[in-house]
């Protein structure tokens, strides 16, 4: 249901004064979108992955290590997974460019693409 007239200049007074008392907070709404959070949650992904990797080998000193560690990778692999199928290419791409990291955004494009394919 759309906004009555008097309910849009209201709306359009409190984003004047939220603008005017804090201009900063403006700014990172304005800028945030989804490609880049999920873009940092793949990332956090990753470093789970790489640390519960370099944890596995402790799988010697003890089995509880090394199923913690798997299940950091597991649980690392699966954000991933998540985050990659929701984006699309152009979005990963359009967030690269402006970021400055084409090559590891187009990568990650290839593989989202991959990942949202049906499987024949």
């Amino acid at each position: 249901m759309p906004l009555s007239e008097h309910e849009q200049r209201i709306l359009e007074e409190i984003e004047r004064r939220l603008a005017e008392d804090d201009p900063r907070l403006v700014q990172s709404v304005a800028k945030a979108s989804f490609a880049g959070h999920a873009i940092r949650r793949i990332r956090w992904g990753i470093a789970g992955f790489i640390l519960g990797l370099v944890l596995l080998p402790l799988i010697v000193s003890s089995v509880w290590f090394g199923l913690a560690s798997f299940v950091l990778m597991l649980a690392s692999a699966l954000l991933i997974y998540q985050y990659l199928k929701r984006l699309g290419r152009d979005q990963l791409r359009t967030y690269g460019e402006r970021a400055g990291h084409l090559s590891v955004t187009a990568a990650l494009a290839r593989l989202a693409e991959r990942l949202r394919r049906p499987r024949s």
